[in-house]
C-alpha cells in the first residue's frame, strides 16, 4: 500500500465505506423496524438527546432538510410518543421539540446497541490499529471543524 496516490486512496475508501456502512445499518435497521422509526427520525431523536428543547428550524438545518420535511418527521415521532412539541414562551411562532421519557429510553437503548455492535466490529482489529484509526478520525474531524469557519 506504499505510494498510494490521493485518487487511489479515495477510490479504495469509496469501495470500503459502503460495505462498512451497509453492515452497520443492517444491524441497526432491525431495531429501527421494531420501533417503527427511520434513520432520519433516529438522528432527530439523537440530536434532541444532546440538545433538548430544540427549535424545529434548527433541527431542519442540522440534518439539511426543509422545515416542511422536518414537520413530517416530527409529526410521526410525536404520533409514536417519542417526542413532544410546544411553542416557545417568548415567541409563539417558534416551535420547539423535545424527547419524551419513552424517546429518551429509546435513544439510550439504540446507542447502547450501537456501542456493542461497534465493539464487535473493532474487536476484530488490534488495539494499535484502533488507536491509529481513532487518531486519524480525530484529525479529520479537527480539519473539518477548522474549515467551517
Amino acid at each position: 500500500m506504499s505510494n498510494l496516490s490521493l485518487s487511489e486512496f479515495v477510490e479504495r475508501v469509496g469501495q470500503i465505506m459502503p460495505v462498512m456502512m451497509r453492515e452497520f445499518f443492517r444491524q441497526q435497521s432491525g431495531e429501527f423496524y421494531k420501533l417503527k422509526i427511520t434513520m432520519p427520525q433516529f438522528v432527530v431523536m439523537e440530536i434532541l438527546s444532546r440538545q433538548p428543547d430544540s427549535k424545529m428550524s434548527e433541527l431542519a438545518h442540522f440534518i439539511n432538510v426543509t422545515t416542511a420535511a422536518m414537520t413530517g418527521i416530527v409529526d410521526r415521532l410525536v404520533r409514536y410518543g417519542y417526542i413532544k412539541r410546544g411553542n416557545d414562551p417568548e415567541d409563539r411562532r417558534v416551535v420547539r421539540v423535545s424527547l419524551t421519557p419513552k424517546g429518551s429510553k429509546t435513544v439510550t437503548s439504540i446507542i447502547e446497541d450501537r456501542k456493542k455492535h461497534m465493539g464487535r466490529i473493532f474487536g476484530m482489529i488490534s488495539q494499535e490499529e484502533r488507536r491509529e484509526y481513532l487518531k486519524i478520525l480525530e484529525h479529520v474531524k479537527e480539519s473539518l471543524e477548522s474549515n467551517k469557519e
